[in-house]
């Protein structure tokens, strides 16, 4: 990947960020991808399509402790070997939650030019558990009666392809729906690698894909999809009326307290960040931070947030806490099917969640990975321990499938410091 070209000195970074549509005055330096840039964008983009393949539990080497300090002791111990491990990220940071307060482990460096630290306010792009958050507004207009999860795409947003039109906000939540992935769509991708910083309409992504017909019959299995959070996120519109943003600033933002999470159309990344890096050996870290515009991937892997705020996020979201008893039910009747890039354990998807079976208990949550960043984020079914775990590189079956093999054993190792030994 080649390296990103830094904001000059001369124009201040902004503090926060604003969601900056297609008609934005601001001016923005075209980015032209090198081509190491071409791989690592196809990776990210056409990971969708492995999304479906069910992995096997992790065959790890085990955690020499549970939810104390030996456990935390050699959890610390495997992020520094993962950290110094050839293609290993430059930096990662987990956020253990039990009762009390946060536990905080971390290795390398936010930022390999300075060697700052990584903190839990830092920002960083999110990825696929932005999909958590799409779930989490629709689950909550579930609830309110403003969508049904048999509600139809045809009925919903009857815009959409007639072929498309008997998907419903079930299918979609837990790819079952068969939409075509316009992160795929050759057009799509060559308006990306033209210029990766290019802002997309969001609203319009399923164009890309609109003359497709669906890629097997709606419900007949499973196939992970970054049109279904993009669909589920214009259903949400079209029944309130409302932008999504504000929906997630209603919905989701306010109730859990989440003061550093947005939804940005740029390319930008609010300080203070942690810087993202493209690492292929022998070659020296790449900063891909703001490689990419987020307009891309919007609904289905665009937002901004930090450690802390995602600790936040996935305890209220696992319990149930945006929706009812009923709805959060239906969210969790389990079919096979594993995020991408695989958690730890065995995988089963529900409703815009996972569930990750590991040898020490089960948790709750999502994966997601994008240049620069990995994500995992999980919490107990009651949201009383919650894990995150960020990586400042991206790591999938595509660009190095075992170093993915590699970090799910230490993830689920995570799980464990969390949870402690499971008694037999």
């Amino acid at each position: 990947m080649p390296l990103t070209p830094r904001t000059p000195a001369t124009h201040p970074r902004p503090r926060a960020h604003r969601d900056t549509g297609p008609g934005s005055a601001r001016p923005r330096p075209r980015l032209r991808p090198r081509p190491r840039l071409r791989p690592a964008l196809v990776a990210l983009l056409g990971a969708s399509c492995l999304g479906g393949l069910l992995l096997a539990p992790t065959a790890g080497a085990a955690s020499d402790g549970g939810g104390d300090g030996r456990g935390e002791r050699a959890l610390q111990r495997q992020l520094e070997e993962l950290v110094r491990t050839p293609g290993g990220p430059p930096g990662v940071i987990v956020v253990l939650q039990r009762d009390g307060g946060p536990r905080v482990l971390r290795a390398g460096v936010a930022d390999v030019e300075t060697g700052r630290p990584i903190e839990p306010t830092d920002h960083m792009r999110i990825a696929s558990t932005a999909k958590a958050f799409s779930g989490a507004v629709a689950l909550r207009l579930v609830q309110q009666g403003e969508l049904s999860l048999d509600s139809t795409l045809g009925d919903t947003l009857p815009r959409l392809p007639d072929a498309w039109g008997s998907v419903t906000l079930r299918q979609l939540l837990n790819h079952t729906s068969g939409l075509p992935d316009y992160s795929e769509a050759p057009g799509f991708l060559e308006l990306l690698l033209a210029d990766p910083r290019r802002t997309f309409d969001p609203r319009r992504l399923l164009d890309f894909v609109a003359d497709e017909p669906l890629r097997f019959p709606a419900g007949s299995r499973y196939q992970y999809s970054n049109s279904d959070n993009i669909a589920v996120a214009l259903m949400a519109e079209a029944a309130t009326h409302k932008p999504y943003e504000d929906l997630l600033r209603r919905i989701v933002h306010r109730p859990l307290g989440l003061t550093d999470t947005s939804l940005p159309l740029g390319y930008e990344m609010p300080e203070p960040y942690m810087h993202g890096y493209a690492v292929e050996p022998p070659a020296p870290p790449e900063d891909v931070s703001e490689a990419l515009s987020a307009s891309g991937v919007w609904a289905s892997g665009g937002i901004v947030s930090t450690p802390r705020d995602m600790t936040r996020f996935i305890r209220g979201y696992a319990a149930g806490e945006l929706t009812s008893r009923a709805v959060l039910r239906e969210q969790r009747r389990w079919i096979e099917g594993a995020s991408e890039p695989a958690g730890p354990g065995r995988n089963r998807a529900g409703l815009a969640i996972f569930r990750y079976d590991t040898r020490c208990g089960v948790v709750l949550g999502h994966t997601g990975n994008f240049p620069g960043y990995t994500q995992l984020i999980a919490a107990t079914p009651d949201g009383r321990r919650s894990l995150t775990f960020s990586l400042t590189t991206q790591v999938n079956r595509t660009l190095d499938p075992g170093l993915l093999v590699r970090l799910r054993a230490v993830e689920e190792n995570a799980v464990c410091a969390l949870l402690g030994p499971r008694r037999r």
